[in-house]
Order: C-alpha cells, then sequence, then structure tokens
C-alpha cells in the first residue's frame, strides 16, 4: 500500500506536465448546420495515441512538439490528415463521402455483458436479458443471471430475496437511476414493486462500490435505469398470467409533449385470488394479492444547452393476505380461529434528476438529484403486529471535470440523507430519525489503454452514526489483449433495521429478544464492513467462436455485524458481533457461442460464509456452498418482416444448506443438520411476429422441487413450535406462464 499511495502522487503530476490539444469534430446535417460528430476516431499518425469524440463532436489528446500528423476519419465520411504545429484548439468539418459500396455489418448485441473497460467489476443487464424469463417485477429479474442468487423468504408471503457475495441484500446498495430505492421499510418487499416492464437495464457491480453513491454498500450495488419516455415505445402492453393464479398488466403510454418535453404514464397491476394448497398443510402455498402501482415520468431535453432532466412521481398500493386456507380476515383477525396474516403497503415517491454538460466544455458536467418516499405498512403475522412508518429524503450534487487532460478525471460533490422510523412491534413502538450529511472526491486515472484506476474518499457526519471516513479503490490492469485482471477494496457502514429486515420472524412463535442496549440503534451499534475483490475475465475463441471466462474472488471481514441468531429455535436474539464474520465467495463463469444464435452460459460459486455466535463458530443457515448455475439460450434469425424464435433454459443446483439448530423440539419437529439438495430448471419460447407483436410460453421449477413440510408444527400455529422460516426450496411446485407484447413506436 506505501508504494501504490507513491505511484497515486505521481500519476497527476506526471499528467499536468503533459500538454493536450481539444477540438470538435462537425459534420453538415441535412439542414446544412454544423452539429458534433459522436464516434470519430481521432490519432496521431504512426503512434497508439488516439481518442473519440463525444456526444457533442469534442475531443481532447495528449500532445507532444515530434506529433504532427492529426488522422481524423469515420465511416462514411472523407478521411483526413491535418499538419499541427502547436497546441490550439482545432475544430474541423469532414465531408461525406459522395459514393460508397454498400457495407452490411450485421452483429448479435449480447443481453448480458460484463465491463472491460471499467475499473469496477461491473455486469450490463440489458432489457432483452429481462425478457427471458418470467420477470414480473425486479426482485424476478435475476433468473437468468448466475452473479445474483434468488431464494424464498419464507414460506407464507411468496416473496424472493436476493443475495451477492454470499450476502442478503441489506448489504447490497439497490438504487435506481443512482437513487437508493430499496432501504429501510421496503427493504424486502420493495424489489416487488419495481416492475420489470419498467426496467431498462440492469448494472450489477460485485464488491465495494463508488463512493458516490453513498457509504451503505458493502457487498455491490445494483442500479436500475427506468424507460425513457423519448425513447420507449409510444404503447407498450404486456399481459401475462400463471398457474399458481396470477395476473399482470402493464402498460407504458408515452407522449411528445413539445420538441424538449416528453411524458410517460406507467400503469402495473397484478392480482392473484384464487387459493391453492397443494402439499395439504393447511397453508396457502402462495399468498391472496393484489397491487396497483403508477408512475408518471417526465424527461427534459435540451442538447443545444447540454440539459437533461427527468421528474418523477409514483404511487403504489400493495395487499397480500396469507395463512391458512380458511382464514377469513373479517372473521378471524387477532383470534386463534385460524393462524393468518395481512400485509398491506402504500408508498408515495418522487424525485427529480437534473443534468448538465459544458456546450463549451464537455468534460465538465453538473449533476443533481433529489428524491421522498413516505412508506406505510400496516401488518399482522397471527398474533403479532408489524408496522412502519418511514419518511425518507435524499439529495446530491456533483460536479465532474478533468486534471490536466481527459486520462485524469475526477467527481466531487455532495449528499444529504434524511430518515424518520416508526414502527410498532406488538405493544412497543421504536422511533428514530437519522439523518447524516457527507462529501465525496473521487479521482480516475485512465490511460486509454492497459490501466485505469480508481480512489474515491468520502467523509460523512450523522447523528446516530457519528463522524467517519468512507474509502474505496478500484483498479483495472489488461495484462494482454481482451483481458481484464481487477481489485478493489473497500468499506461500508450501515444501520441495521433489524424488524423489517427480518419479517419472516414475525411468521413463528419465536420470542423476539435484544441483547445489546448500549447502541444508538434499537441498543445495537451500526454495521461496518471490509470488502476485498480480485477478478480477472479473459475473452477468447473457442473452435472459432466467441468465449469468455471470469473468476471472481471477494471477501468481506465485517468489524461489526448485527448477528441475527437464530439457533434456539424458540428465540431469534439480536446482539453485535462478538468475534469474527467473514463471507468468502468465489464464482467462476464460462460464457460460449457454440452456434450461430446459441449461447451457452455456465458458473459455478463457492460460498464460505461463517460467523461468531454466542453458540459458537458456524455456517450461516441456508446459504449453500456450492452452486451450479448453466444457461443456454437460441434465437433464430430475424425474418424480413420482423419475425423471430426465441428459447431459453435455466438449470439451477444448489447443494446443501445448514439449519439452523432445532435441538430443543419434540422429535417430530426436529430437523436434521442440513437440507436436501435442490435441482431446478426454467424454460421460456417466445414467438416474435412483427415488431410489434410477440407471444410467449414458459415454465418454472420444471422440475417440480418440491421441500417437504416446509412449514413446522403447520397443524398447530399458535403453539411454541410453530415456524415458517426453515425455506431452503420451492413451495410451489411446476408452474407455467403465458403472456403476450405489443409494442407501438
Amino acid at each position: 500500500m506505501k508504494y501504490l499511495s507513491y505511484i497515486l502522487l505521481l500519476i497527476p503530476i506526471i499528467s499536468f506536465s503533459q500538454e493536450k490539444i481539444e477540438g470538435v469534430i462537425l459534420e453538415r446535417n441535412e439542414k446544412n448546420e454544423l452539429i458534433g460528430l459522436f464516434g470519430a476516431n481521432v490519432f496521431w499518425a504512426n503512434t497508439p495515441i488516439g481518442t473519440m469524440t463525444d456526444l457533442e463532436g469534442a475531443f481532447s489528446i495528449p500532445y507532444k512538439k515530434e506529433y504532427t500528423n492529426l488522422v481524423i476519419s469515420y465511416v462514411g465520411y472523407v478521411s483526413d490528415t491535418i499538419t499541427v504545429n502547436s497546441s490550439k484548439r482545432i475544430e474541423h468539418t469532414l465531408k461525406s463521402k459522395d459514393q460508397l459500396d454498400e457495407v452490411v455489418i450485421k452483429t448479435r448485441k449480447k443481453a448480458s455483458t460484463r465491463s472491460y473497460l471499467s475499473s469496477q467489476n461491473v455486469i450490463n443487464v440489458s432489457s432483452s436479458e429481462l425478457l427471458k424469463a418470467a420477470c414480473c417485477n425486479l426482485s424476478e429479474s435475476f433468473e437468468t443471471n448466475p452473479s445474483i442468487d434468488v431464494n424464498f423468504v419464507d414460506a407464507l408471503t411468496g416473496t424472493k430475496e436476493i443475495k451477492m457475495l454470499g450476502l442478503t441484500s441489506p448489504y447490497i446498495l439497490i438504487t435506481s437511476e443512482n437513487i437508493p430505492s430499496v432501504r429501510g421499510a421496503s427493504q424486502i418487499y420493495g424489489m416487488s414493486f419495481i416492475p420489470g416492464t419498467w426496467v431498462e437495464s440492469i448494472q450489477i457491480t460485485k464488491g465495494a462500490g463508488s463512493v458516490i453513491n453513498g457509504f451503505e454498500s458493502i457487498a455491490g450495488q445494483i442500479n436500475s435505469e427506468l424507460q425513457k419516455p423519448s425513447t420507449d415505445n409510444l404503447l407498450f402492453v404486456n399481459v401475462y398470467g400463471n398457474g399458481n393464479g396470477r395476473f399482470e398488466l402493464n402498460t407504458h403510454v408515452n407522449t411528445n409533449v413539445t420538441d424538449k418535453w416528453d411524458t410517460g404514464l406507467y400503469v402495473h397491476g397484478n392480482v392473484r385470488n384464487h387459493k391453492f394448497d397443494k402439499n395439504e398443510d393447511s397453508f396457502l402455498d402462495m399468498p391472496l394479492q393484489k397491487q396497483i402501482n403508477l408512475m408518471n415520468r417526465w424527461q427534459y431535453t435540451n442538447y443545444e444547452k447540454g440539459l437533461v432532466s427527468f421528474i418523477n412521481l409514483k404511487f403504489l398500493n400493495d395487499e397480500k393476505q396469507t395463512g391458512q386456507v380458511g382464514f377469513d380476515p373479517n372473521r378471524d383477525q387477532f383470534t386463534t380461529n385460524y393462524w393468518g396474516s395481512k400485509i398491506d403497503t402504500q408508498r408515495i415517491e418522487g424525485s427529480v434528476k437534473f443534468g448538465y454538460v459544458n456546450p463549451e466544455i464537455p468534460y465538465q458536467t453538473i449533476g443533481v438529484q433529489a428524491s421522498f418516499s413516505n412508506h406505510l405498512q400496516e401488518s399482522y403475522f397471527g398474533l403479532n403486529v408489524y408496522n412502519i412508518t418511514h419518511d425518507s429524503f435524499f439529495a446530491t450534487a456533483m460536479f465532474n471535470s478533468i486534471m490536466g487532460d481527459s486520462r485524469n478525471k475526477f467527481k466531487s460533490g455532495i449528499s444529504a440523507t434524511y430518515d424518520d422510523y416508526n414502527e410498532l412491534v406488538n405493544t412497543d413502538v421504536y422511533q428514530r430519525t437519522e439523518n447524516s450529511f457527507g462529501a465525496f472526491f473521487e479521482y480516475s486515472y485512465d490511460n486509454l489503454g492497459d490501466l485505469n484506476l480508481t480512489v474515491g474518499l468520502r467523509v460523512d457526519t450523522s447523528n446516530l452514526l457519528g463522524t467517519f471516513l468512507t474509502p474505496r479503490l478500484h483498479a483495472r490492469y489488461t495484462p494482454w489483449e481482451d483481458s481484464a485482471f481487477r481489485i478493489s477494496v473497500g468499506r461500508g457502514k450501515r444501520s441495521a433495521n433489524i424488524f423489517t429486515e427480518n419479517q419472516k420472524m414475525f411468521a413463528s412463535s419465536r420470542q423476539i429478544n435484544i441483547l445489546d442496549t448500549s447502541g444508538t440503534i434499537y441498543g445495537l451499534d451500526p454495521e461496518i464492513a471490509w470488502n476485498y475483490g480480485i477478478s480477472f475475465s479473459q475473452k477468447f475463441n473457442l473452435f472459432g467462436k466467441k468465449s469468455e471466462i471470469t473468476f471472481d474472488y471477494y471477501r468481506t471481514d465485517f468489524v461489526n455485524q448485527i448477528v441475527v441468531d437464530w439457533e434456539n429455535p424458540r428465540e431469534v436474539n439480536f446482539y453485535n458481533l462478538k468475534g469474527k464474520s467473514i463471507a468468502t465467495s468465489f464464482q467462476t463463469e464460462l460464457n460460449m457461442n457454440i452456434l450461430k444464435g446459441f449461447d451457452i452460459r455456465t458458473a459455478y460459486k463457492f460460498y464460505d460464509v461463517k460467523t461468531d455466535y454466542s453458540s459458537g463458530n458456524l455456517d450461516r443457515p441456508l446459504t449453500p456452498k456450492h452452486r451450479v448455475f448453466v444457461n443456454g439460450s437460441y434465437e433464430t434469425l430475424r425474418k424480413k418482416n420482423g419475425a423471430q424464435w426465441k428459447f431459453d433454459s435455466t438449470f439451477n443446483w444448489l447443494g446443501e444448506q445448514r439449519f439452523s439448530s432445532t435441538y430443543g423440539n419434540s422429535l417430530e419437529y426436529k430437523l436434521p443438520e442440513t437440507t436436501p439438495t435442490v435441482a431446478t430448471i426454467n424454460m421460456q419460447i417466445t414467438k416474435v411476429f412483427s415488431a410489434a407483436f410477440e407471444l410467449y410460453l414458459g415454465g418454472q421449477n420444471l422440475t417440480n422441487e418440491k421441500q417437504d413440510h416446509p412449514i413446522l408444527n403447520s397443524e398447530n400455529p399458535f403453539e411454541s413450535t410453530f415456524d415458517t422460516t426453515f425455506v431452503y426450496g420451492p413451495i410451489f411446485g411446476v408452474s407455467f406462464y403465458a403472456g403476450l407484447r405489443y409494442k407501438l413506436n
């Protein structure tokens, strides 16, 4: 680290001493107006030094006196070579070729790609990837992605929880267009509040993320980019239904209001009103539910002045009922006639994004973001009550520019958060207000070749967490062609919302205990962890076909963690870590193009997640050490009328998982130490009739894998051994679905 510090100091010094030339490359449009030409190549003749123009046609390139011939080229335009004798600004117009032989370039855009240029380990997931499965909401958007694990939370609500690097979603920063969106009160159910059709793309960042996005990220970040009114379809309709009684309707309506304003109305609704009890344990396999979800999105674009802005308004009403088949909430609430549960959520959100690009100096940008949300959940689980109200405010302002030349960039800014929580846990009231203010600076070095480096630091002061630093470092080195070797290290800190993050405990007869009382959050201390990562990716040709292999190794060391201890079957205990808690993750992934249009993606993951509990050092419950993932997709060539077939299949295998202890239960309610292995297959077939219309048919869990007796003592739900939290696999069994999509451009 000592030598690395010296290198970091030398890089900007070297860069400042180097001259550069700036300029703009122009073209004439159909109106004979001069406009910037995006993507033009600018390089010094007989050297490897080069760059590309940005959206405004601007460029910046290193300059030495021995560089005399600057070459400018772009497909379809006459290439020019300019003689340069000084570092004066250049403004040059390329001329279009009068006649060109027709060149047809065909390529398949991958639905999921790994960045080879970023210093961070980022996987980009496009909307095409999301269409490969029954992607009803964001929590179900990762079925075909090996970097994210998807598991059921409990045996009642049908809620799916995601994991990354062996850690659950509270340790992942989940943002929507880089605004924190799934946190606090929405931590468990929030991903089901973002419909899949609203998502344009997803960026998955493994390990410590950027300091720009705050201090809470520990295992990584998941950012979803939403559909833009200016580029989305004028009308989009998606109708969906499946065999477990769920029906959905998604509608997007977009319109151009003026030459600079576009707006879109996004409507999502889903309902399940049919009762299923296939395992005949008297409990619903899936909850009864209904949801209405609305978003009005406004976009302002003024390229001449470098302005882009978004305004979002959202409203959500979500209702879930689960429990025994005979439960009637109007008759049986808070009685022992039947065990039942209701979870009603209302959420209002508003956000504003503003971006400015200096037309004269395009590498200088300013961004401002602000958001507000009000989240109200009223719920009960049998005789347990849990209500939460969460008001949240977030704002950030950022300035981007360069130091010396375009190889040395920086981002700096400030951010503020405000959270007000009011919780009712049975008869106990927990209220807290948490606010923080921070400043950040991030320096990036990119030599436009084999090395880039990102070093960030932020300082935050919080009324509950104190004043603290958050350092992050990411580096990428390309030792040879089509490769990327990365390292990362970073620190994260967060408040654990123990009740909302562990709501499944209310669907049991366990007693809830907080064993520490001296801290500032529920009497507990904040969670602090360091994350370290190494990654290597290599592209290569296998039998003449493009392939890619990746190795990822990450380790998370907790300085403090709120231990959720399930080892007493009658209790769930919360206390500060006394000892070690380490999560180690290794993943190898191989992607291959077997035939034209046929791709295979395989992955093996190993997790070693151990925590010092009061009863000893143990594996984290319900976390498999071994996972195997295989995804195959095939697309026929698209015909002239747009017709096409698409096929997709995903296999998941989960190794044994440790059950938390059931020692002390009577023999009939004791579980083995580990679970059986689980193997599932999902498939989907899509028939694209034209650019406007397509049908899809699929099946989930085609192996009909079902967990036997997922609810402990389901026949006596008000006794002390009743527990719905021992879930390691599917509850419902095989399910088929079908749907249609219609697009009007």
